[in-house]
């Protein structure tokens, strides 16, 4: 029997990636658009809190458990840069490609482009819960200016994992469900859903 999970996001690639990792556990992965459900405000400085304000507002406004996450890319030069401010970081509205080309100029004079994606997932029964569950994940990496691979989306044709030599977007998407930081963060979310 599957359940309803409402994902408080409308991302379409966010929405495939958990989709695809959900649904052996039996739950059928909604975005929240399909339930009328408006962008949560996302005023906090940290991914937890912004991730926890999602979830909450989807779960108030759908009366269904919710999922929300807060990711982005975090440049070590940069002091974290642009961080909660990944989607967003080239201003309204939202475009991958400036987000992308204002990250490269920002790091062109840096000589460290060391890099990693974080991902915080929380999971509420409800909008009151008292005890949502929380992943974590992180993936390292560096940023490259030319973008490599069709695959992924966001910051990943610029984002290289030294370790494979292949950018994010290069990889196929079972290896980036299983390496990546939202994977890590998923995975960690089951495990101590799978322990209450």
């Amino acid at each position: 029997m599957t359940q309803r999970l409402v994902l408080a996001s409308n991302n379409a690639g966010k929405l495939r990636e958990f989709g695809e990792l959900l649904a052996p556990l039996g739950f059928d992965v909604r975005p929240q658009k399909e339930f009328g459900v408006p962008e949560a405000e996302e005023p906090h400085v940290t991914f937890i809190e912004n991730a926890l304000a999602k979830a909450r507002h989807a779960a108030r406004l759908t009366g269904l458990p919710a999922l929300a996450d807060d990711s982005g890319i975090c440049a070590n030069a940069l002091g974290g840069a642009p961080g909660v401010y990944s989607a967003r970081f080239a201003g309204e509205p939202k475009s991958d490609a400036r987000n992308n080309d204002k990250l490269i100029a920002a790091l062109a004079t840096q000589a460290d482009k060391s890099a990693y994606y974080y991902c915080v997932l929380v999971f509420v029964r409800h909008a009151d819960d008292p005890q949502p569950v929380i992943g974590e994940g992180r993936w390292d990496g560096e940023v490259i200016a030319e973008a490599r691979g069709a695959g992924g989306f966001g910051y990943d044709p610029h984002f290289l994992v030294p370790s494979l030599g292949k950018t994010v977007a290069e990889l196929p998407a079972d290896e980036k469900n299983r390496l990546s930081h939202r994977g890590q963060a998923l995975r960690q979310l089951i495990r101590k859903l799978q322990a209450a």
